[in-house]
């Protein structure tokens, strides 16, 4: 069976599967090609995981960098390789911070970090995945890296364990950021779950379970809760445009920009949807000119 989805699918992980295992489960489940997934969840996390779908796979690159928030739960007190209930236990301690402590050290944490990435992550180095490295029991050098913590809020605390829901930046490991709060209190700490709650605008609430995907008509299922291409893209501000630009921009011409559409007007606007008799048409990059030159074009019709 083939299926021509073109938009996004919003899954709700299970906890088990990589997020790889998973596009190839819905690719092979719904016979799409074209299919990608936006961010890699750990494979004992569950929630959002927006896939992008034939024509979608194209916005991408304009989806990466979306903030995304997460429901986390620690637990204190417990150390372990991975930083989640997944590894192997390196230290335990029965000395915990007073819960006023750990209030206080979590309302701090918004704002600008530094974070070193796990040795148990895929990220490359030198042609191969950290994980490959930390199973052979290797250790490689990596450098830190910037992260934003937009907004964090204690849930509940029964301790040992802490809940806690956190929006953050591209990049971010909370599971890190729960091995880091244990170091800084002197107990360690591990991750015990992760759910992720959104991804820019994606949210759980439009989400669907693969079980769903098996339940008669799978494909009946995934287009009844496919995001159109037009409504993926609703953090870059919009652009009318009529048909003779659209002839232009799909043979690849910059056109002029439309009344109202400046780098002042859009607060500095990198990128604009340009839309057609309310079709996603392409994707354009304001230039210093005042045109609009398209950086990705759609091929076809909703």
């Amino acid at each position: 069976m083939s299926t021509q989805l073109h938009g996004i699918l919003v899954i709700d992980k299970p906890a088990g599967p990589t997020s790889f295992q998973v596009v190839k489960t819905v690719r092979r489940r719904l016979g799409i090609r074209k299919l990608g997934h936006l961010g890699t969840l750990d494979p004992f996390a569950t929630g959002v995981l927006p896939l992008c779908c034939g024509q979608a796979t194209k916005l991408t690159p304009f989806l990466m960098d979306l903030p995304k928030t997460y429901l986390a739960t620690m637990y204190l007190g417990v150390e372990t390789d991975t930083q989640d209930s997944t590894g192997h236990i390196l230290n335990r301690t029965e000395a915990l911070p007073a819960p006023e402590v750990i209030a206080s050290t979590l309302a701090a944490l918004v704002g600008e970090h530094w974070q070193t990435p796990p040795m148990y992550s895929a990220i490359h180095v030198q042609g191969r995945r950290l994980y490959e490295y930390a199973r052979q029991g290797l250790t490689v050098a990596i450098a830190p890296r910037p992260i934003q913590i937009y907004r964090l809020s204690l849930e509940s605390m029964t301790l040992p364990e802490v809940t806690f829901s956190v929006t953050c930046s591209k990049g971010t490991y909370i599971r890190t950021l729960a091995a880091d709060l244990g170091r800084q209190w002197g107990c360690g700490a591990h991750l015990r779950a992760l759910r992720r709650l959104q991804v820019g605008p994606f949210a759980l609430a439009q989400a669907i379970t693969l079980e769903t995907l098996d339940q008669g008509p799978g494909a009946a299922a995934a287009e009844a809760n496919l995001i159109p291409l037009a409504d993926c893209l609703p953090h870059l501000p919009a652009a009318e445009i009529d048909a003779a630009a659209a002839a232009r921009l799909r043979q690849g011409q910059a056109i002029p920009a439309p009344e109202g559409v400046s780098a002042e007007t859009n607060a500095g606007a990198a990128y604009y949807r340009l839309m057609g008799q309310n079709r996603l048409l392409a994707v354009a990059a304001l230039t210093a000119e005042g045109k609009l030159q398209p950086v990705r074009v759609l091929a076809l019709k909703e």
